[in-house]
């Protein structure tokens, strides 16, 4: 079985864009969110127009994998894709310099103990955990907690992808306020042509529902029941793809609708491999048909909401009330000495 360098070698005859297939599936995506919109926009019934909104957030999560890849450089990089991508990215709240900076960094520091926080969810080490300030363990606990990720149009996007990210550093990212005011502009300008009913069935809602989704993946694609991570003198690309990024199982419906992002193993491998080959890849090459799982069944949502802080001493990730026991286990041993 190969790993490192030469399975991503492998995995390279994967990583060539189909540009017409590219363009053409970007249309048909397009279409297919105007129909969803103009349905939660103008339906007849208030619960049709829902039924429209929540059709049309999932849409804008497949819309988002054109830019996610776009800024991998993994699709369309030609003239008209660089005028087309960045308002993607603009519109679903992804400001692309920020996207750029932390998800690249991202990427290169998947699974390492200290690094991984940057571009995904925070973790701490079962030790790290028990020297944190009381202030410090809620403000832990507030980024992972299941609200934060229910809100994150908010909490993620508004405040976390453009505003802090402008006010930190404004010449370097203003690309966050362009985004808010943007996606502020025309939920306004919708309102005051169309009535603010129709601005939040067909704007505000569907964005809602987008972000809430990806605020989940983003969390169980590197906060799964088997992932693992290492220590940076230990730490190796191909070993993060495989072992620390999961492969989200879904029916094919859902795979559409997120740009088959759930195959975040075979992503994480090779980022220049277009969406629509994940799958393809991962038939293909051996070392990429036995991933860590997880899925959008109850059961293994919660399994991975229980994941909280890293213990290396078994190798796996803890919840709070686990983290806290083998804290106070030391500290009786410690006593004892």
């Amino acid at each position: 079985m190969r790993t490192g360098p030469e399975l991503v070698r492998a995995s390279s005859p994967y990583a060539r864009e189909n540009a017409a297939q590219s363009w053409r599936l970007l249309a048909t995506t397009t279409l297919v969110y105007a129909t969803f919109v103009a349905i939660a926009a103008a339906a007849p019934v208030w619960p049709l127009r829902l039924v429209g909104s929540v059709l049309a957030g999932l849409t804008i999560v497949r819309l988002f994998i054109f830019f996610h890849d776009y800024a991998h450089g993994a699709i369309l990089q030609s003239r008209a894709g660089k005028l087309v991508m960045p308002f993607v990215g603009y519109w679903t709240l992804s400001a692309p310099s920020v996207w750029r900076q932390t998800h690249d960094y991202h990427h290169k520091n998947t699974a390492k103990i200290v690094g991984a926080a940057i571009g995904s969810y925070p973790i701490v080490t079962v030790d790290m955990w028990r020297l944190m300030t009381p202030a410090q363990r809620r403000d832990y606990r507030m980024v992972r907690h299941p609200l934060n990720m229910m809100f994150g149009y908010v909490t993620v996007f508004i405040l976390g992808m453009c505003g802090s990210a402008f006010l930190r550093d404004p010449k370097q990212h203003w690309h966050g306020m362009l985004s808010l005011v943007i996606h502020f502009g025309i939920m306004g300008l919708v309102g005051w042509r169309f009535g603010w009913d129709v601005a939040a069935f067909a704007v505000l809602l569907p964005q809602f529902i987008t972000s809430g989704v990806g605020s989940y993946l983003f969390y169980a694609q590197h906060n799964f029941p088997s992932m693992q991570l290492r220590g940076r003198r230990d730490w190796e690309y191909s070993f993060a793809a495989l072992h620390s990024s999961s492969m989200f199982d879904m029916p094919p419906l859902m795979h559409w609708f997120t740009g088959n992002i759930g195959y975040h193993h075979v992503h994480h491998l090779n980022h220049r491999i277009p969406f629509y080959r994940l799958p393809e890849a991962m038939a293909e090459l051996p070392e990429l048909q036995d991933p860590g799982r997880t899925s959008w069944r109850p059961s293994d949502v919660m399994a991975c909401l229980r994941l909280k802080v890293w213990d290396p001493a078994k190798g796996r990730m803890v919840s709070f009330e686990e983290a806290d026991g083998a804290r106070l286990h030391t500290e009786e041993l410690l006593s004892a000495k």
